[in-house]
């Protein structure tokens, strides 16, 4: 397990480091307008702004990013929360397990850690929602199926909102939307994942820019499903993605991405004419 975690790391990191050098053409203005990026665990140094927080996704918002992507774990009082790792430890300094606290426990210890309640009202239909399902007991899937499709009701499947997950079998759990909301995530096993997210119906495929082949995105656009990549933090690494005509590019640095697109449609979009990624999103965020 160590082994295979430093090499996937090595690998990324020699990929981004390659990719970020490699000069590509420039898209045209119709492709550009098109991006739809997703800030990766909203826009968070881990310092002044932490990830999966309300600020990071605030940050997102205001830099007119297409979607965010964040991670959903349950209290013990089956409360969904958007957090990402099993325990606090690593953010905060303190072995708190999420799943052994409920949630005023939770918010006592750790108020930068929303529900998942929270942030639907706060950023639901006016960002695309990417969410992220993680492998961990479901100690009563029938209510916490029935409380996640009660959170999710306001929103639209597919055009608000998916779930994604390393885990796809995590998937079953869910009853209450289609199969195409669902997106696994393939890691180094991209064909296996590929063929899983054909015959199940998902809505597509989500995996390293490098390996997510144009013959594996063909397969899917064969079926009408999408694909997404990541992370793309260069300007060089998201040009390669939009010319390679990726439906979602998820990024560390979205917004700093959004803004070598804004400056690329500057020089090249007519006066008056408007940036269009052919499904409106409303930019306004909640404040309540």
């Amino acid at each position: 397990m160590a082994l295979s975690a430093w090499f996937e790391d090595a690998f990324l990191k020699t990929a981004d480091a390659l990719f970020r050098r490699w000069p590509q053409p420039l898209p045209d203005p119709d492709q550009l307008r098109r991006c739809r990026l997703i800030s990766h665990r909203g826009e968070h140094d881990n310092r002044a702004v932490v990830e999966n927080s309300v600020p990071a996704f605030e940050a997102a918002a205001a830099g007119e990013v297409w979607g965010i992507e964040f991670d959903l774990r349950w209290t013990s009082d089956l409360r969904p929360v958007v957090f990402h790792d099993r325990d606090t430890r690593r953010l905060f300094g303190s072995p708190g397990v999420i799943r052994e606290m409920n949630f005023g426990e939770l918010r006592a210890s750790y108020p930068l850690i929303p529900s998942l309640e929270e942030v639907v009202e706060r950023f639901g239909k006016h960002l695309h929602l990417m969410i992220e399902v993680k492998q961990e007991p479901y100690p009563d899937p029938v209510r916490q199926n029935r409380v996640l499709a009660g959170i999710l009701k306001q929103l639209r499947p597919v055009v608000d909102y998916h779930l994604i997950s390393l885990t796809p079998h995590m998937f079953d759990r869910f009853d209450f939307v289609p199969a195409d909301v669902f997106l696994p995530i393939a890691e180094l096993h991209v064909n296996r994942f590929s063929e899983l997210a054909l015959r199940k119906g998902y809505g597509g495929l989500l995996g390293h820019y490098l390996l997510v082949t144009r013959r594996i995105s063909q397969k899917h656009r064969d079926r009408s499903q999408r694909i997404g990549t990541g992370f793309a933090d260069s300007r060089n690494c998201l040009l390669r993605e939009i010319n390679r005509a990726v439906d979602w590019i998820f990024s560390n640095r979205a917004v700093a991405m959004q803004a070598v697109i804004d400056a690329l449609l500057q020089d090249k979009t007519p006066a008056g004419a408007s940036r269009d990624d052919g499904n409106p999103v409303d930019r306004t965020v909640k404040n309540g």
